[in-house]
């Protein structure tokens, strides 16, 4: 059931869950839209959070500060970097969180560090937290990238079979996450988590321009 643009509920209906979620606002036109049918937007099977308890949007930008402070951390040594150029790769962080909201796994990207082409953050996130759980499948799970997810590591976040996908800039050249592909929301796939995009958009796109200039 979608909004009535006027606000006004239909006699005997119910409001959408994510009729007001900040979330809606990142879809893009033609992108297939996660979540229940009938319902509107990404997680749209999810409830409206209770008054007393933190909210998807705060929490997921709580989540995302965290992957941001994994960003500009140096793997060598796990100490923060005093310059972002310091840092020979890409600083892009991932964080997977359980079921419980509780931190499993942390990554960043390692290519250059360790000359393994397929170090993103995502994937070594991924790999980190199956093996601390002692299984491939995260069901349940939320990954939360600085990033928009290429599309090995779409691939791998589908594969994994992650509930929740939060990630921070749009990447116009390689993201599969809406940008050029949608590799998580194609309805052809059997596994189709659900997905929030531009969290923190403005903070995560700031670092890698730092990066790049």
């Amino acid at each position: 059931m979608r909004s009535d643009p006027s606000g006004a509920v239909p006699p005997g209906g119910a409001e959408p869950a994510d009729a007001t979620d900040p979330a809606l606002e990142t879809l893009r036109p033609g992108q297939p839209t996660p979540g229940a049918v009938g319902r509107v937007g990404p997680g749209a099977d999810e409830g409206l959070a209770d008054p007393g308890e933190v909210g998807r949007r705060q929490r997921h930008e709580v989540w995302m500060r965290r992957a941001l402070e994994v960003a500009v951390t140096d793997p060598a040594d796990g100490a923060p970097a005093d310059d972002v150029d310091a840092v020979a790769d890409i600083p892009v962080g991932a964080v997977v969180y359980g079921p419980d909201g509780a931190e499993l796994a942390i990554g960043r990207n390692e290519r250059e560090l360790t000359g393994d082409p397929t170090a993103h953050a995502e994937v070594l996130a991924l790999r980190r937290a199956a093996e601390r759980l002692g299984r491939w499948r995260l069901e349940g799970c939320t990954l939360v990238v600085t990033l928009e997810p290429c599309t090995m590591c779409a691939g791998a976040i589908a594969l994994a079979r992650i509930s929740t996908v939060v990630f921070g800039a749009w990447e116009p050249k390689t993201g599969a996450v809406g940008s050029l592909w949608d590799v998580l929301r194609d309805r052809r796939a059997i596994h189709r988590p659900e997905v929030y995009g531009g969290v923190l958009e403005t903070e995560n796109a700031a670092v890698l321009r730092a990066f790049f200039r």
